[in-house]
């Protein structure tokens, strides 16, 4: 039995936050500056009220459309901002959408790696027969989590969910998987402060007398520098590894659409694996980093433009906060 994906719809909040607003925060970055650096013009920004849980059901609605809603055997939803720690954001997204209670739902917590996990354990349920059609969710609001001082953070994360409809199919349309982790970068990418062993301090002081963020463990901290390091590091062995797992080379590769994380890293990989800029995905300028949506939302807009169709062989890459990473290649249906 085999496995393809059959639709992907996505969902961005309605509040944009603009180059130009950060840049009268933060009069030290011009708005061109910031597009030239990071790659992003815009990026789009949960209200207090809006939580990942309303993102994804906004994205389920439209990929479900036309869809009859008893044939969905399993709902995956990958977020790390759940709205309760119980009960499962997936279990209220079945009754919300009216699927049936004979579905499967469960959440997963991955960052930038999610979507291709998600696609690996929806290929795993159709294999093995327990489920025909899965609803894949992506779902993210890392803008709650940042420090509003925070101008490294807060120009590069956006929110938004995604929704990708997994089925089966006659012919295998997802390949072969490369998955890795390296719990020992924890701590280059993380909010300490935000579970059962560290509750959040709300007495905790977040900038010094000069003004600069210290990391108190309430908000997200990013170690720039290291997160590079690791991508540049595992990357380009764990595409090496994909394509071998899958007989096939680059040049047998039609696309390629790895996570969005800034167009510094994005541009280095690409070099770094000699892809030609026609053939690679690079795409954040009106949504930013929206972590485990950025492959489905990029693979929609390639597929808008024209850059992939039925037929073609695309190669995904998702990589970040863990450490965790992933790839796959996939056909376009």
């Amino acid at each position: 039995m085999g496995s393809k994906i059959t639709r992907i719809e996505y969902y961005l909040p309605e509040t944009v936050l603009t180059n130009e607003e950060l840049s009268r925060e933060f009069p030290d970055w011009t708005p061109e500056k910031i597009e030239q650096k990071i790659g992003i013009r815009t990026r789009h920004i949960t209200r207090k009220d809006e939580t990942a849980l309303d993102l994804a059901y906004q994205a389920a609605l439209k990929v479900l459309e036309g869809t009859d809603r008893s044939t969905v055997d399993f709902v995956l939803l990958c977020t790390q901002s759940p709205d309760y720690f119980l009960p499962t954001s997936a279990c209220i997204l079945q009754d919300k959408l009216g699927l049936p209670t004979t579905a499967g739902a469960l959440d997963f917590n991955l960052g930038c790696s999610g979507f291709i996990y998600g696609l690996a354990v929806a290929k795993g349920l159709i294999s093995a027969g327990i489920a025909r059609k899965v609803l894949l969710l992506t779902s993210e609001t890392y803008t709650k989590f940042i420090h509003p001082k925070d101008k490294g953070n807060k120009t590069i994360f956006g929110d938004a969910a995604a929704a990708t409809l997994v089925e089966f199919s006659d012919r295998e349309a997802i390949f072969e998987f490369d998955l890795g982790t390296d719990g020992a970068g924890m701590n280059n990418l993380i909010v300490r402060n935000c579970g059962i062993r560290n509750p959040i301090d709300p007495k905790s002081e977040t900038i010094n007398e000069a003004g600069e963020i210290i990391p108190s463990g309430n908000h997200i901290f990013m170690n720039g520098p290291e997160i590079f390091n690791f991508t540049i590091k595992t990357i380009p062995v764990m595409i090496e590894s994909v394509l071998r797992k899958n007989k096939l080379t680059m040049n047998e590769i039609d696309f390629c659409v790895f996570h969005q994380a800034n167009k510094y890293m994005l541009d280095y990989l690409r070099q770094k694996l000699k892809v030609p800029t026609e053939k690679y995905y690079n795409d954040m300028l009106e949504t930013g980093n929206t972590v485990s949506a950025t492959i489905p939302i990029g693979l929609f807009k390639a597929r808008e433009k024209g850059q992939i169709r039925p037929g073609s062989r695309v190669l995904l890459c998702g990589f970040g906060v863990g450490y965790s990473w992933g790839a796959t290649i996939i056909q376009i249906q």
